[in-house]
């Protein structure tokens, strides 16, 4: 399994992008202020971030568990980035009300594109970060043998 060192440079990293790109993009997408944005930005990377460790380290967990392994297929790389978003949208979703001051379905909108761009974003982002940063060689040999 990584190590915490590890978790905590994947989910900077993870975060630091996204912010690089939904700042500009959701201001001009979702017609708000940069500043409006950032204030989402700014509450969803602090609930994204404790999701992230937390949620990661659980599925690791899981999979070591079920598997043995901690190296994730294809199929489990997708569900993984699927119910990372869901579990954050349940949580985000009223946070995001409360600071908007906006009703459910405008910010049900935004929600829903953001989690979906996220989605896309963290199976890349995992893969390519899985290719810079390889899991240690106990892993990947525990990985070889099942």
């Amino acid at each position: 399994m990584r190590t915490f060192w590890d978790r905590v440079r994947h989910t900077l990293a993870f975060e630091i992008i996204g912010l690089l790109i939904v700042l500009p993009l959701g201001s001009w997408l979702f017609g708000i202020s940069l500043a409006h944005m950032g204030g989402v930005a700014v509450i969803s990377v602090i609930v994204a971030t404790l999701w992230n460790y937390i949620y990661n380290l659980g599925f690791d967990i899981a999979l070591k568990h079920r598997y043995g392994r901690v190296a994730k297929t294809v199929p489990q790389r997708v569900l993984h980035a699927f119910l990372f978003e869901v579990g954050l949208l349940l949580v985000l979703q009223p946070l995001i009300m409360l600071y908007l001051g906006s009703g459910a379905l405008d910010t049900l909108g935004m929600t829903i594109t953001l989690a979906l761009f996220y989605m896309c974003y963290a199976f890349v982002y995992n893969l390519g970060y899985d290719w810079l940063f390889p899991l240690p060689k106990t892993a990947m040999s525990q990985q070889a043998t099942h």
